[in-house]
């Protein structure tokens, strides 16, 4: 196991430790004063499999427990994620951004993919962009999920969908021709056979690239008027439409409805799926939308703004890699630049390969992509998914060096829900990405590894969102026996520098210029302190997995 010894320094703030244990006072720091999005700790979750608050709601629409394994719905809900929001489970992990899986009501029925009936219950099969599945829970819900983690300096980034619809059932009605083709379906082989197609058979393709006036679909009406609500959101339409001048064509309905959540809920983000299968001038029309409702947010809620960011939004261009920088290429060398079409982030699709490089020459590159060909914009990286079969460590053999290293490398970090926890990823008679998508594993939280696990990642975490250097600074090698490097971040009147030593081998650490002739410092993972003498520090017991140390 690879050990590291972090040294940091943070200019604006002056912190405590509390107790040996390493954990410090989070109280008396005003944490939206040092969010910064390019440092987001990102945590990721399947709203269905991470905690069950409601049992009434497991079995909306008659759906059954007949599926395959791994492919009913199994009780998580919204309440779930507000329930370890209130007893503190994301700040003692440092986490500042939820992203949980779309929660926009689903298919009712079923498919049989060959491997059992398959549900909606991971949320990427719409069928109304106005309700909140009731398995998941009400708007209500997802309101007071929203307000409970802003209230501990938490975004919320929701899913969301405009490239396809749910597929169809007997229970569930095809949107019309006029939104929606089914076929032919995608070979990915062109930039235009991976957008005016559907992607999997059986998966209506929203016509994204239509300005086409249409009506809206009469199963929907049909619902709404059972609801009580079709005049309102009819009228809600008129509206949109009048002040917008767009055509009615089925993007700008849907841009309409998610855009609504944002005006109503205040969230601060959208992670897009299936970014690279439309035409990438939609997503410009999404943030023009969307950023425009959260400045109304903010200005009828004053109270309840975090800071002066505007609306953030990340792609899910599927195989993007860091290195492609500003410009995607499709398989035909066509390229496209997505972050000059709304995106601030892209998800990093590299990142579970490069973690095997060496520590130097990942974050050598990061920092330079990052603060060369892609200033101003970021990456959103993970090792761990709820769709990648190619995960890093899907064993979880290398779950401390995983935390180390995503916690540690340049860009944003993305949590997987139970990557702290060692949630298995490889699940018996489990086919595909149902491997991947388990219910999150609360009972192995008695057990002391996985304690012990989850500790280290809290530490890591918190370490990282109060250092916004650490994702969001310019890296700078330093040695390379024992790898030593800094990290500086420097942003109107805020400096936040960190140094970091990795592979520590017994030696003296200069910190000169980092800490004062005879400063203690305190390691912020084990609570130990040391002294600087004659600008060095020198650790005699190093027997912890990571070494974190601040001015005392």
């Amino acid at each position: 196991m690879k050990r590291i010894v972090a040294i940091t320094w943070l200019s604006l703030f002056v912190f405590s430790c509390t107790n040996q244990s390493g954990f410090l006072n989070e109280t008396s720091r005003m944490v939206k004063n040092t969010f910064v999005w390019e440092n987001a700790n990102v945590y990721f979750l399947l709203t269905d499999r991470f905690n069950n608050a409601d049992t009434t709601n497991d079995f909306s629409f008659d759906r059954k427990q007949d599926g395959g394994k791994l492919r009913n719905f199994q009780g998580g809900d919204l309440e779930g994620i507000t329930q370890k929001v209130q007893q503190g489970y994301f700040d003692e992990l440092g986490v500042n951004v939820l992203w949980f899986s779309p929660v926009m009501e689903q298919i009712h029925g079923f498919v049989d993919e060959g491997t059992g009936n398959t549900y909606a219950y991971h949320g990427y099969w719409p069928r109304d962009w106005t309700s909140i599945d009731p398995n998941w829970g009400t708007k209500k819900d997802l309101k007071k999920l929203v307000k409970e983690a802003h209230q501990r300096g938490i975004r919320v980034m929701l899913d969301v969908i405009i490239n396809h619809t749910g597929p169809v059932t007997p229970e569930d009605s095809q949107w019309p021709d006029t939104w929606v083709r089914t076929g032919p379906q995608c070979d990915y082989k062109t930039k235009e056979s991976t957008i005016s197609c559907t992607l999997v058979a059986n998966l209506p393709d929203v016509k994204t690239e239509s300005n086409e006036e249409v009506e809206l679909p009469d199963f929907l009406i049909e619902k709404w008027k059972r609801e009580g609500r079709y005049e309102q959101e009819v009228e809600e339409l008129d509206e949109f439409f009048k002040r917008t001048n767009y055509p009615r064509a089925p993007r700008f309905y849907i841009i309409k409805w998610l855009s609504d959540l944002v005006r109503e809920l205040g969230v601060d983000g959208f992670r897009v799926d299936t970014a690279k299968h439309t035409e990438a001038s939609i997503w410009a029309e999404l943030y023009r939308e969307a950023n425009a409702a959260f400045l109304a947010w903010k200005e009828e809620n004053p109270a309840e703004v975090l800071d002066d960011n505007e609306f953030f939004m990340v792609g899910e261009v599927y195989n993007y890699a860091i290195g492609h920088g500003m410009d995607f290429p499709y398989d035909d060398g066509q390229t496209v630049n997505f972050f000059d079409n709304g995106f601030n982030s892209l998800i990093n699709f590299s990142m579970k390969y490069d973690v095997t490089q060496s520590p130097q020459k990942v974050f050598e590159r990061y920092s330079d992509m990052l603060n060369g060909t892609l200033k101003g914009k970021t990456v959103l990286n993970y090792l761990a998914s709820h769709d990648d079969s190619g995960s890093f460590d899907r064993e979880r053999n290398e779950a401390y060096w995983s935390a180390t290293m995503l916690m540690l490398t340049p860009g944003q970090a993305q949590i997987y829900y139970g990557d702290e926890t060692g949630r298995k990823l490889v699940v018996p008679d489990a086919v595909g990405d149902a491997q991947l998508r388990s219910f999150m594993n609360w009972d192995d939280l008695e057990n002391d590894s996985t304690q012990a696990l989850l500790e280290h990642w809290q530490l890591l975490g918190r370490f990282r969102k109060r250092h916004p250097a650490i994702g969001a600074g310019v890296h700078q090698t330093l040695l390379e026996n024992p790898f030593s490097f800094s990290r500086t971040y420097v942003k109107g009147g805020m400096k936040d520098q960190v140094l970091v030593v990795m592979d520590y081998n017994g030696q003296s650490i200069p910190a000169s210029g980092i800490f004062e002739e005879g400063e203690k410092v305190i390691d912020y993972y084990s609570g130990k302190n040391c002294t600087v003498k004659d600008g060095q520090l020198l650790f005699e017991d190093h027997s912890a997995k990571v070494i974190l140390l601040e001015a005392e």
